[in-house]
């Protein structure tokens, strides 16, 4: 394996609450009463277009959605990392992987502007070739577009690439771009790693860390 490509929340970042925080601010300015965490929780990974216009239901207008949209980012922007952290283990196996010589991306569908704030402010950068998001191409996740770019970039076969996130869209995002995937239990949606399934499914990132290693020297786990 040459190339791992993480999605983000739910997958390297616990931001479940600033996420959470954020959409409720926005839907006071709405003037609407906030949803429990758990439901919003379940809106994330399509882009924050998708998660605001889910977040205000089906009645809210074009204009409605994105005035609260820009409402939300630029409130998010404030406030992301206010009780957003890497997920236990997170760290190391990033570290793991950038010494052994791997090359890694991120590639979410948040704005990418607040992707790459979060990902210098959780001082983890440097371990990645790129991060892209959600609006860095015409296309969003499942769309394989990023994980073609990245495979680009990094000079990567689709043999020796492995996309590792939370929720069915990263799933559908590696079948999509005919790459391996690795599902993690501890995200987000991990009900929807269902349909499609991955190759790989774990509940620690320090387990992809070892398979991905123990293919890169010659054992098949």
């Amino acid at each position: 394996m040459n190339l791992v490509i993480f999605d983000l929340d739910g997958t390297l970042i616990d931001s479940k609450r600033d996420l959470a925080n954020a959409v409720n601010a926005t839907r006071r300015h709405a003037g609407m009463p906030p949803l429990a965490n758990e439901r919003v929780y379940s809106y994330v990974g399509n882009g924050a277009p998708v998660l605001i216009r889910r977040v205000l239901g089906p009645e809210a207008g074009e204009a409605e959605v994105q005035e609260a949209l820009e409402y939300f980012i630029e409130f998010y922007r404030d406030h992301c990392l206010e009780f957003t952290k890497l997920y236990a283990g997170v760290r190391e196996s990033l570290d793991r992987l950038h010494d052994a010589g791997v090359q890694m991306g991120v590639l979410t569908n948040k704005p990418v502007n607040i992707s790459r704030f979060i990902v210098d402010g959780l001082a983890v950068r440097g371990h990645f070739r790129a991060v892209y998001g959600g609006n860095s191409f015409d296309h969003k996740k499942p769309h394989p577009i990023g994980v073609e770019t990245l495979m680009a970039e990094c000079g990567a076969a689709r043999d020796a690439t492995l996309m590792v996130g939370d929720s069915s869209v990263d799933i559908q995002t590696a079948r999509n771009a005919g790459v391996k995937a690795c599902g993690v239990t501890y995200g987000f949606q991990p009900e929807t790693l269902v349909e499609p399934a991955p190759d790989l499914l774990v509940d620690r990132m320090e387990d992809m860390a070892d398979w991905v290693l123990n293919r890169r020297n010659g054992k098949q786990t």
